[in-house]
């Protein structure tokens, strides 16, 4: 009988790995941006999230300070410093091997004088610290060219969020999306909330006409009303402004919420909508006190879609806001560090991960109840 009734389990366990198949597919990403955005701008651009716990070997080319900072020691002229870029260099890594010529670069190891040209003499110690000596002085505006291989340890830092937050202008973006999509999630949820009851429970002329054509809208490209719908806005002075952005997310949103959210509805046990009105309760009372409360799987189901289409959406941003830096919102920011950032990885994984944290905070905050709410709306009809 299991096997009829489809329970076998090899079935189970085909179902079970690939669910944990597609979880990992959607998190190890997100994992790894995550580490990304908090590892070392040198680290991240020569190896992957996946070594950021293991030293990482480098392999550079500096020089040494400038001419005019040699100094005569017993009739030789020296120039020290450290490799690294500061004094002590221990705490930015180990040199494993030095050179002084492009085709030798790990010729020399660390503590050891290499012999240049000219009777110049090279060594580089384990913790970078240089010294350069020449019987003649030193001429020229440039150090010499050094080639060091380096073992560092894994770091890490916050300094990708504090720039991209302040100096890069995410932070002003980030406040410029949330206020384009908070009142784009919760107008039409009201709006659809009521026009749904109304749908499902309340007799009136044209309501089968109505709801034929609200479920014919989602089928229809929302870019072919776009350009119409910026000169209406523009002829009564809501241009470029966030009123028209929350209007047009309003009215793109409203078919699909108003169609999830009658199903719902229409779905409520009848007996309780009866009792109420036995009990003199009127329309708006039962839509308030009653059908509100025993909906919010369903709006909860919607409030997810659309927050997530709101908060990543950029045509609409772009056409009903534009692109000025007082309305830029994080999508278009994005696109624009792209543009003019895009070597800086460190800099575009914490934008990225910026600006996918709220709605991951939405997402796992209402997803218990995304599926009841869906499943229940489309089983169940009035």
């Amino acid at each position: 009988m299991d096997g009829i009734a489809g329970k076998s389990p090899a079935l189970t366990w085909v179902v079970n790995i690939s669910a944990l198949l597609l979880v990992l597919l959607w998190t190890i990403p997100t994992f790894g941006l995550l580490i990304s955005s908090i590892r070392d701008k040198d680290q991240l651009a020569t190896s992957g999230w996946w070594t950021s716990l293991a030293s990482v070997e480098r392999n550079l080319i500096e020089r040494s300070s400038a001419p005019d900072t040699q100094v005569l020691e017993a009739g030789i002229y020296v120039i020290t410093g450290n490799v690294f870029g500061t004094e002590q260099g221990d705490d930015l890594g180990e040199v494993t091997a030095f050179g002084w010529r492009s085709q030798q670069p790990t010729a020399f190891e660390p503590n050891t004088v290499a012999q240049m040209n000219k009777g110049l003499t090279l060594s580089v110690g384990r913790n970078g610290d240089y010294r350069l000596t020449s019987p003649v002085e030193f001429t020229g505006s440039r150090g010499k060219r050094i080639f060091i291989t380096s073992i560092e340890a894994p770091k890490f830092t916050t300094n990708n969020y504090n720039e991209v937050l302040f100096a890069e202008g995410l932070g002003r973006s980030f406040l410029n999306t949330m206020t384009v999509t908070i009142p784009a999630t919760i107008i039409p949820i009201l709006i659809a909330a009521f026009a749904a009851y109304a749908l499902a429970w309340m007799e009136f002329p044209g309501r089968s006409i109505l709801l034929v054509t609200i479920v014919g809208l989602l089928v229809v490209p929302l870019q072919m009303s776009l350009i119409p719908l910026l000169r209406l806005y523009t002829d009564i002075g809501i241009g470029k402004d966030y009123i028209g952005i929350w209007l047009a997310h309003t009215g793109f949103g409203l078919p699909l919420a108003v169609y999830l959210l009658r199903n719902y509805i229409a779905g409520l046990p009848r007996e309780i909508i009866e009792s109420a009105k036995v009990d003199g309760a009127n329309d708006y009372e039962i839509f308030l006190k009653i059908v509100l409360p025993l909906s919010f799987p369903a709006l909860a189901s919607f409030a997810i879609f659309q927050f997530l289409w709101v908060w990543n959406d950029l045509l609409i941003a772009t056409v009903f806001l534009g692109n000025n830096e007082e309305q830029l919102v994080m999508t278009g920011r994005l696109r624009e560090m792209l543009g003019s950032r895009g070597g800086n990885w460190e800099i575009l994984t914490a934008s990225a991960f910026v600006s996918i944290a709220v709605p991951l905070v939405v997402f796992f905050s209402l997803q218990r109840y995304l599926v009841r709410g869906l499943l229940s709306g489309s089983v169940k009809g009035g």
